[in-house]
């Protein structure tokens, strides 16, 4: 919809909603609210809407030249002050604010993108529960209440045409001392996630002026109603001009009908989608609301708005500049290159555009398509839903832009390096941990320096060695791999601290531990970052899904030398499904924990085993007694555990299978040796 045609159509119908030949009207009836202008003038003053559709879509912020032409209409029109709705703050709007105009709350652009089953998508973003919760009421709507479809050119053929009958709101023209015209003062009481004048489009003079102009063809009632009575609920939809979704501009329902018992809003996106489906579109816009609210009904990509006032006495309080720096840390050569391509465009949705940038085959479906690279979202389900699990509450005070997502933790390793070290900065790893560490360093010619762990149970860091060796960066692994102990957390502590250098922690176990994550220290140590992965607890090894959690200084970093598109749709839906099946996670979680006890009990009276060593992960680290010939009788089993011998001499890594794997593991190293045919 971010077309010039469109957006000044729908400024005419506007105007025949308003009963005016302009559109303007007070802030305070279109529904505005805005803490900043309640109780002013501001809110009362005749305002000349332009620049931007007030209706559902969203329009580009107006150049120079466009709010040349605002200030001559407004003094032409007699009006006070200048409206213009719905700008995305992904826009440059700084010709907005050159001009004396000041953002104000606008709520976020919601929109459900659609993809195969319907029910099956939204089990993905919602759970089964809530899915069946929306099949339950679609259906119970739909026995009391028929569907139906009516193009809005087919209008006047219906015998309960809204200007003959009394289903649909009016709106009565703006004047000096008008009353904001509020939907619940009328017979339809509009849905909360609709706001303003919206009804008004479900009024006679606004469709009438619909129907009559270019819109038309593209657009279309869907109506409920009772065979014996009245229209029950009604949207109003318009088609996209590139053919590839619909735009929900009004929705409305009468709550005194018995049916409103039923979550009618529900059945009613849900009858949408499933429709929208089937006729092969890609998307539904649901117009302005609140992410948390549209989320519950399957959106799941959100655009911030702001609406932009020009009033006299408004002033704009002073903005932090959005673009981030990259941080202290990051190499020179990154600090002198932008993100990549068209990852620096990441939060400019581009579903309603057509798009013939990307060159790739259009005839093969949607598998042609790039995937998508704007992540927020995902990232804000991400920290809100693994943050509610048990010790990682400090996830609460990040925010989207401290977090990056990557092809599995391995490929942040690698980022890391690349973006923030030069040549001859030196690496410290501390043995015996993680191999990768080393292994991408001395690829990137990196000097690398082992500061091993102490201890019995390798949990001992050695702060001072590491501090005087200078490393520009610090791999710890907690918990660590292969041992699966963690380090003292106040050692930890103290490195972060004191480290000139960058610190990175490795929490791809920390799921399966008892101890709080160190993720909370990311917004206070600039120097830190801390490493997830859903590969182990989440159980998506296949979707190749990493997390750095770093300040934002150092995720631009990280950006500006990532690949684009390396996180693939595919990967997106399976963690996004994940994440919100979350409670499948933590019954597994327990379950590999009340497995690893009693392996470790079984393994510590195993004659095989020397010593089984204490883990805050979902695998056991062994010391065997005959190392060659059990992991000898293993292999012959058919049984493949992680030979680490080369990290702590004598011992094999195991990890928490299935019972009825780990009983074919015990019973393998339970077995005499294979025996060697003679020589002869």
């Amino acid at each position: 919809m971010r077309r010039a045609t469109d957006t000044a159509e729908l400024r005419r119908v506007l105007c025949a909603a308003l009963g005016s030949t302009d559109p303007v009207c007070s802030p305070a009836r279109l529904g505005l609210k805005d803490d900043a202008l309640a109780g002013t003038d501001a809110m009362h003053r005749p305002t000349l809407v332009a620049g931007a559709a007030w209706y559902g879509p969203t329009s580009p912020a107006p150049t120079v030249a466009e709010i040349d032409a605002l200030v001559r209409r407004a003094r032409e029109s007699a009006a006070e002050q200048i409206l213009v709705p719905g700008v995305r703050r992904t826009d440059d709007t700084g010709a907005l604010r050159a001009a004396g105009f000041v953002p104000v709350a606008a709520g976020s652009e919601c929109v459900t993108r659609l993809g195969g089953d319907v029910d099956e998508l939204l089990r993905g973003r919602l759970g089964a529960g809530r899915v069946d919760d929306l099949r339950r009421s679609s259906r119970a709507v739909s026995e009391e209440l028929t569907w139906e479809r009516i193009p809005l050119t087919g209008l006047d053929d219906t015998p309960w045409a809204p200007d003959v009958t009394p289903w649909a709101p009016d709106v009565t023209p703006w004047a000096p001392d008008d009353t904001p015209w509020a939907p619940d003062d009328t017979p339809w009481a509009l849905d909360a996630a609709s706001t303003g004048p919206d009804g008004g489009l479900l009024g006679p003079a606004a469709l009438k002026a619909l129907a009559q102009g270019p819109l038309a063809a593209r657009a279309e009632l869907l109506v409920r109603r009772r065979a014996d009575a009245g229209v029950v609920q009604a949207g109003l939809l318009l088609g996209s001009h590139s053919g590839r979704g619909l735009y929900c501009l009004a929705l409305a329902a009468d709550r005194d009908d018995p049916a409103a018992r039923h979550d009618l809003h529900a059945a009613f996106l849900h009858r949408l989608y499933t429709d929208a489906r089937g006729a092969g579109l890609d998307w539904v816009h649901l117009g302005r609301g609140e992410p948390d609210a549209l989320r519950a009904l399957g959106a799941d990509l959100f655009v911030p708005l702001d609406h932009w006032l020009r009033a006299p006495g408004l002033t704009a309080p002073r903005q932090p500049s959005p673009r981030v720096e990259p941080t202290r840390f990051a190499a020179p050569s990154v600090t002198t290159v932008a993100v990549p391509g068209p990852a620096r465009f990441r939060h400019r949705p581009r579903f309603d555009l057509v798009d013939l940038s990307s060159n790739t085959n259009p005839f093969l479906g949607p598998g042609g398509r790039y995937p998508d690279l704007d992540t927020a979202d995902l990232a804000r389900t991400y920290l809100t839903t693994v943050g509610e699990l048990p010790g990682q509450e400090g996830l609460a005070s990040l925010t989207e832009d401290h977090l990056i997502f990557s092809s599995g933790a391995v490929d942040a390793v690698s980022l890391l390096l690349t973006a923030l070290t030069s040549p001859g900065d030196r690496v410290c790893v501390t043995p015996p941990t993680f191999e990768l560490y080393a292994h991408f360093a001395r690829v990137l010619g990196l000097p690398v320096t082992e500061v091993p762990l102490g201890g019995e149970d390798f949990d001992r860091l050695d702060v001072d060695r590491i501090l005087a060796a200078d490393p520009r960066v610090t791999f710890l692994c907690d918990p660590n791999n292969p041992v699966g102990t963690r380090p003292r957390p106040e050692q930890v502590h103290e490195l972060v601290t004191r480290s000139p250098g960058l610190v990175v922690i490795d929490e791809a176990y920390v799921e399966f531990g008892d101890r709080p994550s160190h993720a909370g220290l990311v917004a206070e140590h600039d120097n830190l970052v801390v490493l997830r992965t859903l590969s182990k607890a989440w159980g998506l090894a296949g979707a190749r899904c990493g997390v750095a959690l770093a300040r934002p200084g150092i995720v631009e970093a990280l950006r500006r030398v990532q690949v684009p598109f390396g996180f693939t749709d595919a990967s997106q839906r399976a963690v996004r499904e994940r994440l919100v099946d979350s409670h499948r996670v933590r019954d597994s979680v327990a379950r590999i924990l009340t497995e690893r006890d009693r392996m470790a009990a079984l393994l510590a009276r195993n004659p095989a085993v020397e010593r089984v060593f204490p883990s805050r992960a979902n695998f056991l680290l062994l010391r065997l007694r005959e190392p060659e010939r059990t992991m000898e009788r293993l292999r012959a089993a058919g049984i493949l555990v992680a030979d680490v011998g080369s990290l702590v001499p004598g011992t094999c890594r195991v990890s928490v299978g299935e019972r009825s794997a780990n009983e074919a593991f015990l019973d393998a190293l339970s077995a005499p040796p294979p025996r060697h045919p003679s020589r002869r």
